[in-house]
């Protein structure tokens, strides 16, 4: 047995993520070479901005962040933004400035032929789900930003997903009409799960009882707190560091 998680794109810690790679994208869009180390945190109303960055580029911090948490399905204008970036380090940017790595860790590549996509199958059955939730948060009001799903799997000997023994599924809504909302993410659930030849023994939904308050409301966000999720759902070995927010001298994302 074994488990795995995504969190939904309006999870907090994910929204962070979102918000620190669109500044780095914001710069290199302007400035090829610019050294981005972009860390967002929030929480209760407030956006903190912090990092280090070197670049030729000009960039509007706040509106990037507003139009991101606008994109996810929040609204920007109930949020302050604090932007605390600073330079990057001389003493780091001697070594860049010469062709090298801006960092040091520990970094893990992996791949697998379970998928086409040469990841694990349960880590690509939670990315089509997420990706469709969030299609469908876009389309129907009774589904908001906020959510995880966690599949627990059986496995043999040679590490193959044989079934999902437990697929729960936590999801923000407005907990109107919830046993047509539980529908449809069942139905989807089975859809995507069959398409991989993967039969599910029980769905869980909501199990607390409700979720209606969430996002930075209910939860405090912060970049690369999901760092597992992102690196291949623990059946790699994990490194040391953040993905979002870091141009390729940062060795956390080239690197893996």
């Amino acid at each position: 047995m074994y488990s795995n998680e995504i969190v939904f794109r309006g999870h907090p810690d994910k929204v962070c993520d979102q918000i620190s790679d669109a500044i780095l994208d914001a710069y290199l869009a302007h400035d090829k070479r610019a050294r981005v180390a972009a860390e967002t945190m929030g929480g209760k109303g407030k956006i903190f901005i912090s990092g280090e960055i070197t670049s030729k580029a000009a960039v509007a911090v706040e509106s990037v962040v507003r139009r991101v948490l606008n994109d996810v399905g929040y609204d920007a204008t109930q949020y302050e933004i604090v932007n605390n970036l600073g330079q990057q380090s001389p003493d780091i940017a001697m070594g860049v400035d010469m062709g090298g790595a801006g960092d040091n860790g520990m970094m893990f590549g992996y791949a697998c032929d379970d998928t086409p996509q040469l990841l694990p199958k349960a880590m690509v059955i939670l990315q089509e789900f997420s990706q469709f939730y969030d299609l469908l948060r876009q389309q129907d009001p009774r589904f908001l930003p906020d959510g995880k799903c966690q599949i627990t799997g059986a496995y043999d000997d040679n590490f193959r997903l044989q079934r999902i023994t437990t697929f729960t599924i936590c999801y923000q809504n407005n907990e109107t009409e919830r046993e047509e909302t539980d529908r449809i993410l069942v139905n989807k659930a089975r859809e995507i799960c069959n398409s991989y030849g993967v039969e599910i023994d029980e769905i869980l939904l909501n199990p607390t009882g409700r979720f209606q308050i969430g996002g930075f409301e209910a939860d405090t966000g912060l970049t690369g707190r999901k760092i597992v999720v992102d690196n291949y759902h623990s059946f790699a070995n994990v490194g040391g560091g953040a993905f979002s927010g870091k141009d390729p001298t940062k060795v956390d994302r080239s690197g893996a």
